[in-house]
């Protein structure tokens, strides 16, 4: 794969992802807007999320059918058009509406990455996993910056309208730039949805792939839909834009998915997923700083956030490099299972904090965050144990099939 490619995938990815998140940093925006409370503006990106996990679920398998230079194409077309409707809503109803269709059709990346894995050698899946996934967190996380200050500046329908802009521009690039590549599959449409159903109950490294992003992720979005109503909150008084800067801190994170899929390639899946725990429950602890106000709250803010993007992301390279190396015919039903699960633990995260935050403050993220994770860790522990504990067995199997079959030495001598 040409590296010119590799850099339009990662910005592909990037680009469209970001119309998942910036209605995060808009959440009050939307709610001076349109009139509504700040619980009830929180359902937009919400609404966004369920439509995104439906998306992964209902057209994502898709990518083992059609070519995916015109799917990607049209994916990107009805992306334009929602984005258009979105920006234009005249009430909360059919801003919902629009939400959830820009959810469903902003799958792009999770068709690219598993496209991307097909181009290259077995050894290199983790490092282009991991750039396309830096280019997804640059996505993510500038989203924010760039939703908060473009609606501090034009009001909370201009992100939508320049996000439009932007998702009709790649829609006609990538017609022109992907390489037009053969289907996997020839299953009809049912086969297709059905299959990561299938693929799910069969293949338990990617239930165990699923549990732990669905889990970290969870714990990701709660934090960052209530960093929000934080920030523009009695305790620190600020805009939008703060957040959206604080975002844009958080996105020096990029830099450490290419660093970890290159891990992934080199020390395994399972070695980066425990770091990606450890690193949550450091970046809950710094969080709990948050309360404390002023400068230096805003520090913990910014630096709790980092490590928490840095452990997240790190955990989905390892988490998608082990699910890629199961079955490479059935790549994007595989994903599909994965980001399925992994966005309904999204989206309960992201409802999950707005309400904890508002019935029990901002502590009660860092909480959150942290059981989610010693969830995942005690599940990777006992993973590991069983793992050991399997070839000792079969060690000690073959120890006593050879004890029985080895003559009686006295006996012979006899």
């Amino acid at each position: 794969m040409r590296r010119s490619l590799l850099v339009l995938l990662a910005t592909a990815c990037g680009a469209a992802v970001a119309n998942v998140y910036f209605p995060q940093a808009i959440t009050p925006l939307i709610a001076r807007g349109l009139a509504v409370g700040t619980a009830t503006a929180a359902l937009v990106p919400t609404a966004t999320q369920f439509g995104y996990a439906a998306g992964i679920a209902l057209l994502v398998p898709l990518g083992d059918r059609l070519v995916h230079r015109r799917f990607v194409a049209a994916l990107l077309t009805v992306t334009t058009l929602a984005l258009i409707v979105a920006g234009v809503a005249p009430s909360l109803p059919v801003l919902l509406g629009a939400a959830v269709v820009v959810g469903m059709a902003t799958v792009v990346p999770q068709v690219l990455l598993p496209f991307a894995a097909t181009l290259v050698a077995p050894d290199r899946r983790g490092a282009v996993t991991g750039l396309l996934l830096s280019g997804l967190l640059s996505g993510i996380l500038l989203a924010r910056a760039f939703g908060g200050l473009l609606g501090d500046w034009l009001g909370w329908r201009a992100p939508y309208l320049v996000s439009a802009l932007l998702a009709a521009t790649l829609a006609v690039v990538l017609a022109r730039a992907l390489p037009v590549t053969e289907p996997a599959s020839r299953d009809s449409y049912l086969a297709l949805i059905g299959s990561p159903v299938r693929l799910f109950l069969k293949e338990p490294e990617l239930r165990r792939s699923c549990l732990y992003q669905g889990l970290m992720f969870g714990g990701f979005t709660a934090g960052w839909t209530s960093l929000t109503l934080l920030i523009t909150g009695p305790t620190y008084g600020l805009s939008a834009s703060a957040v959206g800067l604080i975002a844009l801190v958080g996105a020096a994170s990029a830099f450490a998915t290419a660093w970890a899929g290159r891990q992934a390639d080199r020390r395994g899946p399972d070695a980066v997923s425990l770091a990606s725990f450890l690193g949550a429950i450091v970046a809950a602890a710094v969080l709990t700083a948050a309360v404390t106000g002023g400068v230096g709250g805003l520090i913990a803010v910014a630096l709790g956030m980092l490590l928490l993007d840095v452990a997240v992301q790190s955990g989905q390279v390892a988490n998608q490099a082990r699910i890629f190396a199961l079955r490479p015919e059935m790549r994007s039903r595989l994903n599909t299972a994965y980001m399925t699960v992994a966005f309904l633990g999204g989206t309960a995260g992201s409802w999950l904090g707005v309400h904890a935050y508002l019935h029990f403050g901002w502590l009660s993220i860092p909480v959150l965050i942290t059981v989610a994770t010693l969830i995942a860790l005690l599940h990777a522990w006992r993973s590991t144990a069983r793992a050991r504990a399997v070839p000792s067995r079969k060690r000690r199997n073959q120890k006593r099939s050879r004890m029985r079959r080895q003559p009686d030495r006295l006996g012979t001598r006899g």
